[in-house]
């Protein structure tokens, strides 16, 4: 069984989301296990502080780096981990084959970063991944874990009745999946493509390769090259 650790402020974040979807069946499959710690229970004095004002000044703030020391090293006391992974805009961008990758761990530490920034010495200490999910700013690294915690317990074996739908899906081969249809075979007009209607399947995967070669050159150009 995968295990994931997720240190963040806003630990209620995570409540509906793993109670639901794929998250809640891989859970329930005992394929993965998360869980959830408030960075906030590691925080300092009366008001469990865990931010303050960068030095040098400036605009925003950042976490600390006592409670994600001690929140970390209280983990680690109890586990060896394959990786502490921090997800912020500045990491390595985040695909299939890196989701492939993480799949095959077995204990891993998520760091959503808040606010500003987190003290650099936390990342020069614990962190072995950074991991992006885009070139684009959000408010934390919530979203983005749950991105990441979705992707790879999908990939888990037993999680997903149809393991073979889970190998044609887009990226995995390099490219985008095809476009795929369901009854009725012709609606207002719409009809379905006649290779799919055939039964033979020597037709019908030559057309989806087709059409995926087609909607990878439309939708994703910088793919082609995988092809």
């Amino acid at each position: 069984m995968m295990r994931i650790d997720v240190i963040t402020v806003l630990p209620d974040f995570f409540q509906s989301p793993l109670e639901h979807g794929l998250l809640r069946i891989a859970r329930q499959k005992q394929r993965i296990e998360v869980h959830v710690h408030n960075l906030r229970d590691y925080g300092l004095g009366k008001y469990k502080q865990v931010d303050d004002t960068p030095f040098g000044g400036g605009a925003g703030m950042v976490l600390r780096v006592e409670p994600f020391f001690a929140c970390i090293e209280a983990l680690k006391k109890e586990r060896d981990y394959d990786d502490v992974i921090f997800l912020s805009p500045d990491g390595e961008v985040y695909d299939q084959n890196l989701a492939n990758e993480f799949a095959l761990k077995s204990n891993l530490i998520l760091l959503c970063g808040h606010y500003k920034a987190i003290d650099e010495r936390i990342r020069e200490t614990f962190v072995t991944r950074t991991v992006s999910i885009g070139d684009y700013v959000l408010s934390g690294g919530e979203l983005p874990a749950l991105v990441f915690m979705d992707s790879v317990a999908r990939l888990l074996p037993g999680v997903l009745n149809d393991s073979e739908s889970m190998l044609l899906d887009s990226f995995q081969k390099g490219a985008l999946d095809c476009a795929y249809y369901t009854r009725p075979a012709e609606f207002r007009g719409q009809k379905v493509p006649d290779a799919l209607l055939s039964g033979d399947h020597k037709r019908i995967q030559q057309w989806r390769e087709k059409n995926s070669e087609g909607r990878t050159k439309k939708n994703r150009p910088d793919l082609i090259k995988n092809l």
